[in-house]
């Protein structure tokens, strides 16, 4: 049966009003649909493009039911939003993705069975649920590990190198004692993330991997495509399509993998939307992860994701801010995308650039280069 399709003149909404909310918006609109974004800050970036900008905290009930009852389809930013919002609104209009999916990414320790029921690898860990899990888990996952936090953990945050039991004792002791897993940490040669979209028909498609490099926890840059072997690419894309298809998802989801000195694929974590690794595709791919996200919401077919060209994609923090310009726009190969905040913070990410070249090396000279000149500013 074909799912009912949502045509442009629609309108569509978005829970979150940050730099992914943004670039949603300005493919929707691109697109011929109208655009409703509930976000508590006035001046987000989604906001400040969108037809109407509902500013409420995302618990708001009155906020919520004012935003369904406009919305044809309604999808989300990121994964924190709470579950009963969700389930609030999809008992008024349709909602992607749902609540159970967004239940699943928001905790680690759920996140890694079931991932691990479909059959993927995660890293070797242990759940700590009370403080008497320590001994325990330190006995099964040895050290190094790498304790983190079972929700609310983005960029690095809630995570801590634990290298013995007195140092897992503290990390735990400074998250608040809350629900964490306990990792073991592996020697790995690089980080890939696959990302693929599948809309309510089950039809699907997925983008080229991407390398990705970390800087204090923080995404830096991703390199497409990624220099690993094409049976680990095709590994990548069709483990991500496996969790995809296990909770029967509708939207984008991008899955992180870790792979290690003997070409093995761990899975790390999933998210269940546009993710940082995938803003390649705005410049180098026929269909960007942002149209990928209407499409799919939308109930239409997944566009074409075919990689154009090669690419590197490095991301703009607070922490260089104001840059110099001109080291980026003397490039003729690079294509700026900023996202309309207001106020730099270190590790605040305020944009990102696209380097496009004949191969990745050469575009790892490109950006590189103008990362650092734009570093020394």
């Amino acid at each position: 049966m074909t799912a009912k399709q949502i045509l442009p003149g629609a309108t569509l909404g978005v829970l979150g009003g940050g730099q992914l909310g943004r670039m949603f918006c300005v493919a929707a609109r691109t697109m011929g649909y109208r655009v409703v974004v509930l976000d508590p800050d006035p001046s987000c970036g989604a906001g400040l493009i969108a037809d109407v900008h509902i500013k409420a905290d995302y618990t708001d009930k009155a906020a919520l039911e004012e935003m369904a009852e406009q919305c044809d389809a309604i999808t989300l930013e990121f994964e924190n939003i709470p579950s009963e919002s969700v389930r609030f609104v999809a008992d008024k209009t349709a909602v992607y993705p749902v609540a159970e999916s967004l239940e699943i990414a928001q905790n680690r320790d759920i996140e890694k069975q079931f991932a691990q029921k479909a059959g993927l690898q995660p890293v070797p860990y242990y759940a700590i649920l009370q403080e008497e899990d320590l001994q325990q888990a330190s006995s099964e996952v040895g050290f190094p590990a790498i304790l983190k936090s079972n929700t609310l953990g983005y960029d690095g945050k809630g995570q801590f190198v634990v290298t013995d039991f007195s140092e897992l004792c503290d990390a735990y002791e400074s998250v608040g004692k809350v629900d964490c897993v306990l990792e073991k940490k592996i020697d790995i040669r690089c980080e890939v993330s696959a990302i693929v979209v599948r809309n309510a028909a089950a039809e699907m498609a997925s983008f080229p991997v991407s390398e990705n490099q970390h800087r204090d926890g923080i995404l830096h840059m991703s390199i497409v495509p990624a220099r690993v072997s094409a049976a680990l690419t095709s590994q990548a894309i069709e483990n991500a399509s496996i969790l995809a298809d296990a909770m029967s998802y509708v939207g984008v989801l991008a899955v992180e993998f870790f792979v290690s000195f003997d070409d093995e694929l761990y899975f790390n974590e999933m998210a269940p939307r546009p993710h940082n690794s995938g803003h390649y595709t705005k410049d180098a791919c026929v269909t960007s992860q942002f149209e990928q996200q209407v499409r799919m919401m939308c109930g239409l077919k997944p566009g074409d994701t075919r990689l154009l060209s090669p690419v590197v994609m490095v991301n703009m923090l607070g922490d260089l801010w104001s840059p110099d310009w001109p080291s980026i726009f003397t490039q003729s190969n690079i294509k700026l995308h900023l996202y309309g905040k207001t106020e730099a913070r270190p590790g605040r990410k305020m944009g990102h650039f696209n380097v496009l070249a004949e191969d990745v090396e050469s575009a790892l000279v490109v950006a590189e280069g103008v990362f650092n000149a734009l570093s020394e500013k």
